[in-house]
Order: C-alpha cells, then structure tokens, then sequence
C-alpha cells in the first residue's frame, strides 16, 4: 500500500482534484475612471507591502468604466496601466491585475479583445466577461482570446452572472474549463425580472428577497461543484463600514462566498476583515493541521474528537484563507505559503 510522504504539501495531500484552480484573493476592486484605476492600483501595491501577500485583485474596467464612444481609447488606457503597474514591481510578489471587456455580443469586444489581451495579456491575471448567458459565450470569448496570440490562452476567465436564465445555466457555465471565478451581477439580475422584485433588493434587501437568494446560493453551488470561486456582488453602501463588514459576513457565512466585488476603498478593510478566520479558528487548524502531518495524515484524536482527513480538508482552507487576507500565521504553517 502506498503511504502518503510526510513532506507532501497539505493542499496536495488533502485537495487534490478537489482544489480550486488557484487560491484568489477575497477583495476585487473595480475601477474605471482613468485617476481611480492608478490609486487603485497604488493602494494595491500599499496592501502588498503592508500584509506581504496579494490580498486584494485590481480588475480594470473597460465596460461599465467607459464613456460611450471612447471605449477604444478605454481599452488602450486600461492596457497600458496594466502594463505599466506590473513591470514597475522587481519583487516576487507581482500584482494581480485583471480587465473587464465587453460582452461577447457587444460591438467593442472584438476591439478590446484585440487591445487589451493583445497589448496586455502578460500582465493581466485574467479577464472578466459580463453578461454570460451560457457556456457558449465563454467558449467565444475564450477563442478569441487564444486566437490573440499565446499569452492570451493562458488567461482564466471571470464570468458575470446576470439574468434569470443565465442562474439557471449556472452549472453548465462553472464547468467550462476556462472558468475560474464566477460573479453575480446583482442590479441586472433585478432588473430583468419587469417589477417582479423591488428595487429595495438592490441594496441590503439582497439578503432577504427569495428570488435574489436563490440566486446567489446556485451560483455558489455551481462554483462550489466545479472548484471554482464564487465572487459576491456589491454593496452600495459606501461609508459605514459596519453594514459593509456586515454585508461580506453574510455572503461568506451564510452564502457560501470565497471572494467579493469592492468599488471603493472604503469597502477593501471591511470585506478582508469579514473573510478573515478568527485568531481562535486559525490556531485550531494550526494544531489539527500540524498534528494530522506527523501522523502522515492518519486519523487522529484531537481534544478528545476524532479528526481525518474531511476535517483535515476543511482546517487546511482555514488556514489557506488566513493567509489570503493577510493574517500573521505561526511561522510553523507559515512555510507552506
């Protein structure tokens, strides 16, 4: 019988196929403005410096962020700040940028195809797709990009969710292999369904609404069936950060929400703070996870419980998700990072 190496990493060990593509940060910051993309990409750069890891994605915005008429100059402006943000750092810890085009069906998605991932593709960590409907619309967005040039087939795909019809495809979307993140577009996903939902549940009333929930927790679901990344919708409170922190503990406790859209930075601090483990969660799974190692992953008896490897699974993602948004981890379980 083959034993599993004591020097196996946990996530190798303890994931395997079931791991998502790649651990993202929890915060994903929107801008479009041309002033607000560059201090969003300096205070990205700051968060780096200050926790030591990415904890926050900066996604570049050509769709909602350009004035009509001016997208191919949007695209070349979102081009050139995602070059200029990635090679300006010499250090390991490159930032994560990415770009959201157009609509596969929009008339400026061929040209920000061609600008954006053909000007930007090596400094981009993925591109976001509004308006998916169904796995059809990645497999077009994703051949045009791989038909750009070879940097843009390396890209994963961030998908936008934001019909009645397109949560119902929900699963078929998260398989597609391209796809790493979903997102659920909340206000459009109101919208389309003609007065049938309130506008109320365009803000806090989200986490209420039946239809809205439903919505949310299907795409969790479907992310969570495929090891991809369910990406909560905004908040439009922009000032109290207690409704904000409020707001990212629900969608992470309740909904089932690895990660969460911010479109000011006033809502950063909240949403790491809501991701973040508890020091008391954290030091559980240090123990657990550094025990079930000696034992090399063997079933274990812990505080008078029994521990095996489904626990070992879910202690190793708290500490994943410590380490994510930034907190101090015991220099033990430091060195799998």
């Amino acid at each position: 019988m083959n034993s599993t190496p004591l020097s196996s990493h946990p996530r190798d060990v303890l994931l395997g196929a079931q791991a998502v593509r790649g651990l993202l940060p929890v915060c994903d910051h929107y801008s479009g403005v041309p002033a607000r993309m560059v201090k969003s990409l300096q205070l990205q750069a700051e968060l780096m410096k200050e926790f030591g890891v990415c904890v926050l994605d900066v996604t570049l915005d050509c769709e909602d962020g350009a004035p009509t008429g001016s997208e191919i100059e949007q695209a070349k402006t979102v081009a050139t700040l995602a070059n200029s943000a990635y090679s300006a750092t010499n250090n390991i810890a490159k930032p994560r940028i990415g770009a959201r085009l157009h609509a596969v069906d929009h008339p400026a998605f061929a040209s920000d195809i061609e600008i954006v991932v053909g000007q930007a593709a090596s400094s981009l960590a993925y591109i976001m797709i509004p308006k998916v409907e169904s796995a059809a619309d990645v497999a077009i967005a994703a051949a045009a990009m791989d038909a750009m040039d070879a940097m843009g087939s390396r890209l994963p795909l961030h998908v936008l969710i934001e019909s009645p019809a397109a949560v119902h495809r929900a699963f078929e979307i998260a398989a597609h292999p391209r796809v790493e993140s979903i997102s659920f577009g909340l206000m459009d996903f109101v919208s389309a369904h003609a007065g049938a939902i309130p506008h109320t549940a365009m803000g806090m009333e989200q986490f209420q609404h039946p239809l809205v929930i439903r919505a949310k927790l299907e795409i969790a679901s479907a992310c969570h069936a495929y090891g991809k990344v369910p990406s909560h919708c905004v908040v439009t409170e922009l000032q109290d950060a207690s409704i904000i922190e409020r707001a990212a503990h629900t969608a992470a406790t309740s909904l089932g929400y690895t990660r969460m859209w911010s479109i000011h930075p006033h809502q950063i601090r909240p949403i790491l703070r809501a991701f973040m483990p508890s020091i008391e969660e954290v030091e559980l799974a240090q123990k657990v996870i550094q025990k079930a190692h000696s034992e090399n992953w063997a079933p274990i008896a812990f505080n008078g419980k029994l521990h095996d490897r489904a626990s070992y699974r879910y202690f190793w993602q708290v500490l994943e998700r410590a380490h994510q948004t930034g907190c101090t981890l015991p220099e033990s379980v430091q060195t799998y990072f």
